[in-house]
């Protein structure tokens, strides 16, 4: 039976798929080197947390597909793994409503100052409700940074509210949104300081990496909300914790970090106004069991030798480990 590393335990529906089909094996950590002995001798690799290197890909001779239960890759080197003829299964779509759900409810805590006031009434301070800090969204225009399923989703339930919504997403057509009732901006810039809520939907590139800096937080209205279902690394932490000391934004949330899991004196948590959630908006039981699934399923297909479609690498079946059917 082939050998299937796991860096942590999948929803039970994607254990329940393995079962029988694949020798488990389990290493409770992410990180390669600890990996190593198990990957040795391992066919396949499942990153629920954690990372491979080109190294560890090398060391790891028999490994012929490596699996993200999610879409994120920034943690693969999916270079190396096209080089070497390895397909990088991913799981789109899956989690698309549960992360757009979780970015609309962080847009209605932050506009209503629900954790601050929850808090300070828990401590009998009943007049915070005399702060005035909360807001209503309706009316308000929501920035849209990137337009994937996730970004497209959460454009819905916010115009359905009665927000307007405006977006800025260099790979997609300009008529393709406008076509949605929503206004396309070219110019990211412009976006930062013309919504009341800017939300982030790109992954984590080269190109993205402190996308949002002091810069850019500094074009943001003083009364602008900014919020991070994508992906730890988009936004500056520090910058952003500068912001939110000098009352240069409303507020903001967050479910990622640049390093995870997420250390207790990191400085975004000092702040009242920051809402923080850990890594969980993809985590519902519906959208947990989809990423499981649909990533165990593309696992077991290229084990079988099948040319899965769902990868984040699909170049990988020019590699000649994959002609002549293999």
């Amino acid at each position: 039976m082939k050998k299937l590393v796991l860096t942590h335990r999948l929803h039970e529906a994607g254990m329940q798929l393995l079962e029988g089909k694949v020798d488990v094996t389990i290493t409770n950590t992410g990180k390669p080197q600890e990996m190593l002995p198990e990957l040795v001798d391992a066919d396949a690799l499942i990153i629920r947390i954690g990372s491979i290197d080109r190294e560890t890909m090398l060391a790891a001779k028999n490994l012929k597909v490596i699996g993200r239960p999610g879409v994120g890759v920034d943690d693969v080197d999916v270079a190396a793994a096209t080089e070497l003829g390895i397909p990088v299964v991913i799981a789109p779509g899956a989690n698309t409503r549960s992360v757009a759900e979780h970015a609309f409810a962080f847009m209605f805590a932050a506009a209503k100052d629900m954790l601050h006031s929850d808090f300070e009434t828990r401590s009998g301070n009943f007049a915070v409700r005399n702060t005035y800090k909360a807001i209503e969204l309706f009316g308000k225009t929501l920035g849209l940074v990137g337009y994937g399923n996730i970004g497209r989703e959460l454009a819905k339930l916010s115009a359905a509210i009665g927000m307007k919504v405006i977006v800025y997403d260099p790979f997609v057509k300009p008529e393709s949104i406008e076509q949605q009732g929503y206004q396309y901006e070219k110019n990211l810039d412009q976006v930062l300081k013309s919504a009341d809520v800017i939300s982030l939907h790109v992954p984590l590139t080269d190109k993205t990496r402190n996308l949002i800096g002091k810069r850019e937080l500094d074009l943001m209205k003083s009364s602008a909300i900014v919020i991070n279902c994508a992906r730890g690394g988009i936004i500056d932490e520090q910058a952003l914790a500068d912001a939110l000391r000098d009352n240069k934004l409303h507020s903001a949330a967050t479910d990622v970090f640049a390093k995870e899991p997420v250390d207790e004196t990191h400085p975004l948590l000092k702040y009242k106004n920051m809402i923080v959630t850990p890594h969980m908006a993809g985590l519902t039981q519906e959208a947990a069991s989809g990423v499981a699934t649909m990533a165990a399923a593309g696992v077991l297909a290229v084990l079988n030798g099948e040319k899965w479609e769902k990868v984040a690498n699909p170049r990988v079946y020019e590699h000649p480990r994959w002609q002549n059917g293999k």
